[in-house]
C-alpha cells in the first residue's frame, strides 16, 4: 500500500486524521469520505466549443472581407475609378 486511498481502502487510518478523532470514539464506526476525484470533460469540452467558435468567427470575417472586397471593386469601376479588363486571345486564330 503506498498511496493514501489504498490505506483508507483497506480500513487504515491515517495518522493526521487519527489525531482528529474524539478519544474514546470506536474506530471500527469510524468513516471516512474521500474527495471524487477530478473530472476533466467540462474544460476539454469548453476548449473544444471555443476552438470552434474562433474558427466560425474567422470564417464570417474572411466572408465579409471577401464581400467588401468585391463591392469595393464593383463601385469603383462602376465610377470609373478603377478598370479591370480580362484579355482572353484563343490559340487558334481565325479570318486567315
Amino acid at each position: 500500500m503506498q498511496l493514501p486511498e489504498d490505506q483508507i481502502r483497506a480500513g487504515h487510518i491515517p495518522a493526521d486524521l487519527y489525531r482528529q478523532i474524539p478519544p474514546g470514539t470506536d474506530l471500527r464506526r469510524v468513516v471516512i469520505v474521500q474527495e471524487a476525484p477530478r473530472s476533466y470533460t467540462g474544460p476539454i469540452v469548453l476548449t473544444l466549443v471555443v476552438v470552434a467558435g474562433s474558427v466560425a468567427v474567422l470564417l464570417v470575417i474572411a466572408f465579409v472581407v471577401q464581400v467588401v472586397a468585391g463591392a469595393a471593386v464593383a463601385v469603383l469601376s462602376a465610377t470609373g475609378g478603377l478598370s479591370y479588363a480580362i484579355n482572353r486571345t484563343s490559340k487558334t486564330r481565325k479570318g486567315k
